[in-house]
């Protein structure tokens, strides 16, 4: 079931009510940064990114929330103050989203792309990555199920299981070449 987060809500959490400007702003879109996140396939997709793909929940829904025509338009504008305030709203959106869902922030933030070195009265905006408004997002960790064990991890438990010696020479053994005629 997805959490709603309205208007209301936000501006009455601790760090919601912070960002009363972007709330309150008719030229944000963040009434329809509520509308987005109001779904619970979303929601899902951000606990799937932390579960299964190792990446912040923002990153399961980036592509498609900088889509949103409002907001596309907005961050494209030469706004670097109001754009960044805008930016810092969807975060604590979506902490206030991941806590009602049973997960905790984990105090690392995650990669979402590669900053674009912009010119001067251009918008800021990545060159790479998977995102190309948003730069970094706060990843989680659920409170009641522990995370699968990473590749990193998983190579060194083995590599520490692993005899140290010499490693074996693994020749193949000459067959006969079934081509080449024998002389009788």
């Amino acid at each position: 079931m997805a959490i709603s987060i309205t208007r209301e809500l936000f501006l009455a959490d601790r760090q919601g009510r912070t960002f009363a400007d972007v709330v309150n702003s008719s030229a944000r879109p963040f009434a329809a940064a509520l509308e987005f996140f109001d779904s619970d396939d979303r929601q899902h997709r951000m606990e799937e990114s932390e579960i299964h793909h190792d990446r912040a929940p923002l990153a399961g829904v980036v592509r498609e929330l900088e889509s949103v025509p409002s907001i596309n338009r907005f961050l494209g504008r030469i706004h670097p103050r109001r754009s960044q305030r805008f930016r810092q709203a969807i975060g604590v959106l979506i902490r206030m989203i991941m806590e009602q869902r049973g997960w905790e922030k984990t105090g690392r933030k995650g990669s979402l792309g590669v900053r674009n070195t912009s010119a001067a009265g251009r918008p800021r905006h990545n060159s790479g990555g998977l995102a190309f408004w948003f730069l970094r997002a706060e990843r989680y960790k659920n409170k009641q199920r522990k995370p699968f064990t990473s590749a990193r991890k998983r190579c060194r438990d083995m590599e520490s299981i692993r005899p140290r010696g010499p490693r074996r020479n693994n020749v193949r053994k000459s067959r006969p070449d079934s081509h080449s005629v024998l002389d009788d």
